[in-house]
């Protein structure tokens, strides 16, 4: 296993960059945090335009489908990378939620018109998992199906529901009335404009999080991906949720390492005492401190986007490794990246806050370090 980018990939990155450096300045993203483009609609943003018209969307798609057929390993860098500018855009949403979705659960043909309809046209996606009390478990959903002539019917609340406004399709995870656990989970997709949902509170307005509620929605038999009771529908999820994941740990790197990169520049910068505030032996040992943890973070990270990649048998408990490392990380560079800054470190005009909030919100999402690290304890045998 080589964690060396090669000169593509390497290619792939910085090219990446030098788009999100013009088209995602700071000053860009502020406007979504200070409200300035009114209520905020991802998929109408002018830069998911302009990743459409870049292909962005269509990088890891297959081939037969209309896509470029890249492999997650790119598809790593790139969110990576959008991490660290906080792009406000249904990337994340579509292409590392409900597309590996669709493509682990459905059969080809039924795939098809969901993906080409995102290699080629930009079309927008998410998946409906997560339920309260908060657990993006598949085997803990509640929301049920049932089967009517025609279709099937489901009822139901999921939250947290990424992008869940403004997508033009939902990949909804419920199950057969009557059944739990593992058995008799199924995936339906709706049109995104089926409910208006509720737009929840959140600390990251570039990633906007509803909750739908399903109260008898008829869905008809060719929108369902895959039918409760269909053997291994289980096992295609959870593969589909770690590529989720794995995703999500690459972006909290990203936003870290600005974090990092950030602190790091203040305290060159910020004289006291007639000297720098980094050359002071207390600062430099919780700088040092920080670049471990990103650095720990950032190698797992590479490391579960190679299982993927590989279809590698560790693949489980290097993307739950990751997502926990990428939990701790963002704890303790959010904390010292602000204290370091000092007073101005806590105020709206320095954009310190929108990294921390991303970094926060992505550590949320699918599950923080502590439920990945039960995850870890449960796969290696020492934790039941």
């Amino acid at each position: 296993m080589d964690f060396t980018p090669t000169d593509d990939q390497e290619e792939l990155r910085a090219s990446v960059r030098a788009v999100l450096a013009r088209a995602c300045p700071p000053s860009a993203v502020r406007h979504v945090f200070e409200g300035k483009d009114g209520e905020y609609v991802p998929s109408r943003s002018g830069l998911w335009k302009q990743m459409v018209d870049l292909d962005w969307p269509a990088l890891t798609i297959p081939e037969q489908f209309g896509g470029i057929g890249l492999g997650f390993v790119e598809l790593s860098l790139v969110v990576e990378e959008l991490g660290r500018v906080v792009a406000p855009s249904p990337f994340l949403a579509t292409v590392t939620q409900f597309a590996p979705l669709v493509r682990e659960v459905a059969p080809a043909d039924r795939a098809e018109p969901y993906l080409r309809a995102i290699a080629e046209r930009g079309a927008t996606g998410t998946v409906a998992l997560a339920e309260a009390p908060g657990t993006w478990d598949p085997g803990r959903v509640t929301t049920t199906a049932r089967p009517v002539d025609g279709g099937w019917v489901l009822d139901g609340t999921k939250s947290w529901v990424c992008d869940g406004v403004g997508a033009d399709h939902i990949a909804v995870v419920a199950r057969a009335e009557h059944s739990s656990g593992t058995d008799g989970l199924g995936v339906f997709v709706v049109p995104g404009d089926f409910s208006p949902g509720r737009v929840l509170p959140v600390f990251d307005p570039t990633q906007p999080l509803v909750e739908l509620v399903f109260d008898s929605v008829m869905v008809p038999a060719d929108a369902v991906l895959a039918e409760p009771g269909r053997e291994g529908v289980h096992a295609s999820i959870t593969r589909a949720l770690e590529e989720t994941t794995a995703c999500l740990a690459a972006s909290t790197c990203g936003s870290c390492r600005v974090i990092f990169e950030t602190t790091l520049q203040y305290a060159k910068d910020r004289e006291q005492y007639g000297q720098p505030i980094g050359s002071f032996q207390a600062l430099k040992h919780r700088l040092v401190e920080m670049y471990l943890l990103l650095e720990r973070a950032s190698a797992l990270s590479a490391y579960a986007a190679l299982t993927i990649a590989e279809d590698d048998e560790r693949r489980s408990v290097a993307v739950a490794m990751a997502k926990a490392a990428a939990g701790d990380c963002q704890r303790l560079l959010v904390q010292d990246g602000i204290q370091l800054h000092g007073g101005i470190g806590f105020t709206w005009e320095n954009d310190l806050h929108m990294f921390a909030k991303r970094a926060k919100t992505n550590d949320f999402l699918f599950g923080g370090a502590r439920t990945h690290r039960a995850a870890v304890a449960r796969q290696v045998g020492v934790w039941t």
